[in-house]
């Protein structure tokens, strides 16, 4: 135990050095902690045993909220924009919820992704309001009323995100613990005997649902926020299926996996972009592909199995799924 401890420890003071040691990577594993944040959301429902195709939509609905707050409101504090950026997306889930939690299997997926196509053909068309496909700029907002230049205030972000990786990704744990949780993650084993015990099936789902869709909320405002522009591609369907990615990639059902895929995915799309332009997307999809057939449980199931040969103890699925 103490060593499965002491490695995540490890890795997050590697992490928590990047601004000082590896000044280059911080924007990169920047970003690559927001959107970990964001395929935490996805994670949540595939405990439920269900795959949303369209979640960019809570993604770019709390990226265009702090971009419009901070148009409205110049100089509004972060953690105002903040706040409200969340409460937009988790407000969003909940409308949207009520609708797709009906559903199961291909039809919950594609509702899903139907109703962030509507929102990606409001943001495109829209463009008085949305600034159509070039998108709007989120100002930089000021921390607790101080207005910083960029340099400070991208650092202050780096360890904000850091914070929140470390903050929700505990909730996240906790909350599958719970008995809210429990019950949510019954629907993929069990649904039927949710209703002998009176237990709502939607209800149960609805709650994971904007757990969810708050997840990606927070993660679209980081994105937003760390880029200083927004556009309709964060609700574009490649968004929402580059988070099933990610996910998949790091550990379909794990929260630790959201991170280190996260992690994983921009830096190799990032090096693979600038060395190989024409065939990154080739080499992501082959690299996904030896991961579902030889480590079906992603990196994470890669790590502790190593882990548990190295320490001579057996693999334990409870804790590679965290």
């Amino acid at each position: 135990m103490t060593v499965r401890l002491a490695i995540p420890a490890l890795i997050l003071l590697a992490v928590a050095a990047i601004p000082f040691a590896a000044p280059s990577l911080q924007l990169l594993m920047n970003l690559a902690l927001a959107k970990g944040i964001a395929v935490v959301g996805v994670t949540v429902l595939l405990r439920a045993g269900q795959v949303s195709f369209g979640h960019a939509l809570f993604f770019a609905i709390a990226a265009y909220a702090a971009a419009f707050l901070s148009a409205s409101m110049p100089g509004a504090d972060l953690v105002l924009v903040l706040v409200v950026a969340v409460a937009g997306a988790a407000i969003s889930g909940v409308l949207v919820g009520l609708f797709v939690v009906r559903y199961r299997g291909i039809f919950f997926g594609m509702l899903n992704l139907a109703f962030s196509m509507i929102f990606w053909s409001i943001l495109e068309k829209f463009y008085h309001y949305t600034g159509g496909a070039d998108g709007i700029r989120l100002p930089r907002p000021t921390v607790f009323g101080m207005a910083l230049e960029r340099g400070p205030f991208e650092l202050i972000m780096f360890y904000l995100s850091l914070a929140l990786v470390i903050l929700l990704g505990w909730f996240t744990v906790r909350w599958f613990a719970s008995p809210s949780g429990q019950l949510f993650q019954t629907i993929k084993t069990n649904e039927t005997r949710l209703q002998y015990l009176g237990v709502s099936p939607q209800r149960a789902l609805l709650t994971g649902y904007v757990l969810s869709a708050a997840l990606c909320g927070v993660g679209g405002v980081i994105m937003g926020i760390v880029q200083g522009v927004v556009t309709p591609e964060f609700a574009w369907w490649i968004r929402s299926g580059e988070m099933v990615f990610i996910a998949v990639l790091g550990g379909a059902g794990s929260v630790a996996g959201a991170f280190v895929g996260a992690a994983i995915y921009e830096i190799v799309r990032t090096y693979a972009s600038a060395f190989a332009g024409d065939i990154w997307q080739m080499l992501l999809g082959g690299f996904l592909l030896v991961i579902v057939i030889f480590a079906p449980k992603g990196v994470i199931g890669i790590y502790d199995a190593t882990l548990a040969r190295l320490t001579g103890t057996r693999a334990n699925d409870g804790e590679t799924r965290k």
